[in-house]
């Protein structure tokens, strides 16, 4: 059985469809009509990925991931109205790693499942001679693992591989194209609000445990970087 994939989503028709599309794909997939379901069926069956919409009646997306993120990292791809460009950002600070603009086709949402069940488990199962220390910052791709002063960060897969990709490169200048590859290869595009949406949500979570932390850059108009410690 492949990977098992939680849909949430009050509308009947893409219930039916994507449900549909993920299993002829080889998914598991388990439905849910509203967030106050979804959230209930999340804990008694934690997927590998969830697909949320965001407007829902009882519980939104928005609630909805909040919950899930206090306990799990698990990947989150948001389904979202053309006019909600402010729930996108919105949604990717509060650690989806990824959104989709409705109506989508199905075979731009299975390019984005693909590839975030790939990252996630090349995250996973990642070789532990690839763990990283530098100065006060350890990141363990074995364990899906972030460690700053000693003290645990809990990112999403997301956060994880764009980190990665500045901290094993301190000092050097990544633009936010070269940023976006590492997070979601190079076969998908997304605009460079997304990259900046996760850093905002990096700093967030390191400086919750530590405001002093101020060691990703930005050079504006040129993309970021790790500072050397």
């Amino acid at each position: 059985m492949g990977s098992r994939i939680a849909l949430v989503d009050d509308d009947q028709n893409i219930i039916a469809s994507v449900s549909l599309l993920l299993e002829t794909e080889g998914y598991e997939v388990d439905t849910y009509s509203d967030g106050e379901q979804g959230l209930v069926g999340l804990k008694r069956r934690p997927p590998d990925l969830a697909i949320l919409d965001i407007k829902m009646p009882r519980m939104d997306g928005m609630e909805l991931l909040q919950k899930i993120r206090t306990a799990s990292a698990m990947p989150v791809i948001f389904l979202t109205s053309k006019d909600d460009e402010l729930d996108e950002a919105l949604g990717l600070r509060m650690g989806a790693d990824d959104y989709i603009t409705k109506p989508f086709s199905q075979r731009l949402l299975l390019e984005r499942v693909r590839a975030i069940l790939r990252r996630a488990d090349q995250s996973v199962t990642s070789a532990s001679d690839q763990m990283v220390v530098l100065g006060d910052m350890t990141l363990d791709p074995d364990r899906h693992s972030c460690k700053w002063k000693g003290k645990d960060v809990k990112l999403t897969v997301t956060e994880f591989l764009i980190l990665s990709a500045l901290v094993r490169r301190p000092g050097i200048v990544k633009n936010r194209d070269q940023l976006l590859d590492a997070a979601y290869g190079e076969n998908v595009y997304l605009d460079d609000r997304t990259i900046d949406s996760h850093i905002k949500r990096l700093r967030r979570k390191f400086r919750e445990g530590d405001p002093t932390f101020d060691q990703i850059e930005t050079l504006y108009g040129v993309g970021y970087k790790y500072l050397e410690q």
